[in-house]
């Protein structure tokens, strides 16, 4: 994860060196040898994500030319918001790496997880959840990725449950997922408010270019609200879609998804179509940016 572009890239290289020296310890040896085990584990997945996602960023800046606007998928709302220069790398970098310890304890304090729906609806979704409170269950519509694709969270009974359900709605596939926590959703209230005073310690500036919020899918400038909203962000839903749209109605022609894998580059197929969409996450694909400018 990111080894070929720090060997490729200077700017990516002295990215995960300095993030090593931030942390204390071999975040770059994690990412690039693993475990894998240890390495997926949400506190070290967490800032490994950010970090190569920024590393990405520093190396393409130049390439992209101004920035009509930014959003991140979750995790990724924090890493858009160290680019536009909100807060500092490195306090970007401590934040995340606590967000991480404070949801996987919330995880295992509380457990639970998720599961994609693939066929179905928002409204339709809704109705599986609000089924599931009646019954005394957390479910809650996690991640609005596109318009039949919706990943719900909550307890192990209300997922069961779900996928169940789901499919005598008319969903086409439930796919559980591989995850320690049941993300966006109640459970997570007690993340929540420790992360709030986790912020509450950084300096927050006004973005250089605006980030759409995934609680809001809006933008807004004022440091205050960014960071009330970034709380709000892990018990709320990810607004995907809508943040997406947003995007295009703020004048943007095309898209590069910064960090590893390709799934936002994916989703714009059907949340931004005809729109040139760049996953740049590898040496190769940043070489492939010769037209972009």
């Amino acid at each position: 994860m990111g080894q070929t572009l720090a060997e490729r890239f200077p700017e990516a290289r002295d990215t995960f060196a300095e993030a090593n020296d931030i942390l204390g310890f071999g975040l770059s040896r994690l990412a690039w040898e693993g475990p894998e085990e240890v390495l997926t584990a949400t506190e070290n997945a967490q800032p490994a994500l950010y970090v190569h996602s920024l590393a990405v960023y520093r190396v393409v800046r130049a390439r992209v030319g101004p920035v009509v606007g930014a959003a991140g998928h979750s995790l990724g709302e924090l890493s858009a918001h160290s680019a536009a220069g909100t807060y500092s790398f490195a306090d970007g970098l401590l934040a995340v790496r606590r967000r991480g310890h404070l949801v996987a304890r919330a995880g295992k304090e509380t457990p639970g997880t998720m599961a994609a729906i693939l066929g179905l609806g928002v409204a339709e979704v809704g109705e599986l959840c609000r089924e599931a409170a009646g019954e005394g269950h957390t479910l809650v519509a996690a991640n609005l990725n596109a318009k039949r694709q919706v990943v719900v969270s909550g307890d192990a009974w209300g997922i069961s449950w779900a996928a169940t359900a789901a499919k005598k709605k008319g969903a086409k596939r439930v796919m559980p997922l591989k995850v320690s926590a049941a993300f966006h959703s109640p459970l997570m209230g007690p993340a929540a408010d420790e992360f709030g005073a986790t912020l509450h310690e950084i300096r927050f500036r006004r973005p250089s270019f605006p980030v759409v919020s995934n609680v809001t899918a809006r933008a807004t400038d004022d440091p205050n609200r960014i960071r009330e909203l970034l709380v709000r962000q892990l018990t709320a839903p990810v607004r995907w879609t809508e943040c997406i749209e947003e995007l295009l109605s703020m004048g943007a022609s095309r898209f590069a998804e910064l960090g590893p894998g390709k799934v936002l580059a994916g989703l714009n197929r059907r949340n931004a179509r005809g729109m040139p969409t760049l996953a740049l996450g590898t040496p190769e694909s940043i070489e492939s940016m010769e037209d972009w400018t």
